[in-house]
Formats: C-alpha cells, sequence, structure tokens
C-alpha cells in the first residue's frame, strides 16, 4: 500500500507522526516520507531519532498557514497525513484568531494545494471535541472536519481523495491524564486531583491511532469519517490502578472540558455503519453516491445510535488498566 509512495505528514514531529514513520518503516518500504512542521528544534530531534532511515526521510519547515510553501512541500506525493493544528484548549482560549488560522485556513490550504498538485489521499485527523464542540479549539476542528468531508466535492475532477479519522486522548500522549498523575506520584504525592468522579474516557493507544489511519489510506474512496472501536474506563479506575493506596480528590471541573468522549452522536447514526472494528460516518451530500463511495460490509446502525463513552458495551476494569499501563509508552 505505501511501498515506493510518498508520503508528507504536516505536524510530522508530534507523538503521532513520530509512531506514523516508525510503523511505516517497519511495515513498509517508502519512496520518501516528508515531515512538515514549524519547530526546527523538533525536527532535528526526530533526525536523531530516525537517522538510521535519514536517505529517505526530508525535513521540511513550513506552517499549513503557509499556502506557498505547501505547494513546494507537495510536489509528487502520494498521500497526506494532516496532523497540524493548534490543540491546547485553553492555548485555542486566549488566541481565537490563531487558532482559526491554523486550524480552518490551515485545512483550507491543505486542501487547495493537494487538489492543485494531484495528492491521490488526504487523511486528516479530528477529535472527540469536534463533536458537539464547548469550547473554540472543538469548534475549529469541527469546522475544519467538515471542509474536508466537503473538498470532495471540489475534487471532482481530480484523483484527490479527503476523509477523516476521529479519536479522542491517546494514553500516555503529552497532556493527557496518564503522564499528568505519573508525575504526580513521582513527587511523592498522596492523593490525586479529579475534576469530576463521573468522568470517563475512550482508551486508545498511538499504535491504534496508526492503524486507523493506516485503513483510512487504504479503504477511503471519498467522505469518510472513521471511528476506532475501543473500550471506555473510569478516571477513578485509573487513578486506583496508578496509586492503589492513594485517596482521591475531586477538584471542579475545568473549562471547556467534558464529563464524556462522545465519537458519534445519535444524529451521526442515520449515516452511520458498523464494522468489525471500527464505524463510519457517511457525508449526506450529492455528489456521495452508494455505489461509488461505500465501502462493503457494513451494518447501518440504529437510529439514534450514539457512541459515547459513558454508554460503551466495552470496558476496562481497575485490573486490566494496570495491565494496560506498562505497556504504553509515554510521549513527553
Amino acid at each position: 500500500m505505501l511501498n515506493n509512495k510518498i508520503i508528507l505528514i504536516t505536524g510530522g514531529t508530534g507523538s503521532f507522526g513520530k509512531k506514523f514513520v516508525e510503523r511505516i518503516f517497519k511495515d513498509y518500504n517508502p519512496k520518501k516520507i516528508i515531515i512538515y512542521s514549524r519547530d526546527e528544534f523538533k525536527q532535528f530531534e526526530m533526525r536523531q531519532k530516525f537517522k538510521q532511515f535519514d536517505s529517505n526521510i526530508r525535513y521540511f519547515i513550513g506552517d499549513v498557514r503557509d499556502k506557498e510553501r505547501l505547494y513546494r512541500a507537495f510536489d509528487q506525493v502520494d498521500y497526506v497525513i494532516h496532523a497540524a493544528a493548534l490543540k491546547q484548549v485553553p492555548a485555542c482560549e486566549y488566541n481565537p484568531f490563531e487558532a482559526v488560522k491554523t486550524n480552518i485556513q490551515g485545512a483550507e490550504n491543505v486542501i487547495n494545494a493537494s487538489i492543485d498538485k494531484g495528492v491521490k489521499r488526504v487523511i486528516a485527523l479530528s477529535t472527540d471535541k469536534a463533536v458537539n464542540p464547548i469550547n473554540l479549539y472543538g469548534a475549529t476542528k469541527l469546522a475544519s472536519d467538515k471542509i474536508f468531508i466537503s473538498a470532495n466535492a471540489y475534487a471532482t475532477h481530480s484523483e484527490t481523495v479527503f476523509s477523516v479519522v476521529r479519536y479522542g486522548n491517546v494514553s500516555g500522549s503529552r497532556g493527557s491524564v496518564i503522564p499528568f498523575f505519573n508525575s504526580l506520584i513521582d513527587q511523592g504525592a498522596k492523593k490525586l486531583p479529579i475534576t469530576d468522579l463521573r468522568m470517563t474516557r475512550f482508551w486508545i493507544t498511538l499504535d491504534q491511532a496508526v492503524e486507523l489511519v493506516f485503513l483510512a489510506i487504504e479503504k477511503s474512496k471519498g467522505g469518510e469519517t472513521y471511528i476506532s472501536k475501543i473500550p471506555s474506563f473510569k478516571i477513578t479506575d485509573l487513578a486506583k490502578a496508578m496509586l492503589p493506596k492513594g485517596d482521591i480528590e475531586e477538584v471542579g471541573i475545568r473549562e471547556g472540558e467534558k464529563l464524556h468522549e462522545v465519537m458519534i452522536t445519535e444524529y451521526d447514526s442515520f449515516s452511520t455503519y458498523e464494522y468489525d472494528d471500527h464505524y463510519v460516518i457517511y457525508p449526506n451530500f450529492e455528489w456521495w453516491n452508494l455505489n461509488k463511495h461505500f465501502t462493503k460490509g457494513g451494518k447501518k446502525v440504529k437510529e439514534f445510535f450514539q457512541y459515547s463513552s459513558d454508554t460503551n458495551s466495552k470496558w476496562l476494569d481497575e485490573k486490566e488498566l494496570k495491565l494496560r499501563l506498562t505497556e504504553i509508552e509515554l510521549n513527553n
């Protein structure tokens, strides 16, 4: 699938980009991988990490806001994975225009460059926060998702296909709860703060996130939103698994924070299909054709079905969480 192909990753120095590159070289023989990002130091660090593959990786300093630079970087590219975004909720709230420029206008630039340069497939990474958004970050990612899906209407005379992959916080990723709890425990904490004792989350690893993107690259025909079937857990159970003899302190929910992660709303259910290990939300536009764009093997979910971390059918208990905590990578 990716053998002898040129793949470009925007925001490629992040946790996802590094894992994606690692998996590509493990499973495939790409012609070239292009890391497109703004931070030269992170690119230097990544070059050191993957120095054995230096002849197959190119590092482009660039911003998705810079359309001309994107056009230069996208020359002869087969696949684009769009991971670049401003993601910190408080930073987006305090710098709303910057969030719009990167997350929405940057997405538009990626779309135009992809169509004009003949990229075959573009996979945009999304987030649960784009579903029923309550903060600006989520709102910008909702807008980004919408324009990536609609971009297929603008690419009808080209080979470019656009789709979206949606998942929540990756377990162990920078800024998530596991490294936060871990740092407190390392400092000798006897209790862990939880914003709300009812809080639940989905459990997804970086490898699972990469697998979902591989699936989208292989299967997408235009307009799909892919969501993995993954288990849920209670934050209280996670705290007990990480600090068994410690206490839990409820500190109050933060602004822009949700009690539960929602991946599929009841209103998405009318165009959502269930597959063996994932769901696909198909678009509802006149350009989308069931015979042309539908992937066989899917079964339509029931009307008003909702995929949320609090109503999930699969759960991780404290014992299972302890086991999984030994297997994840902490990403700083």
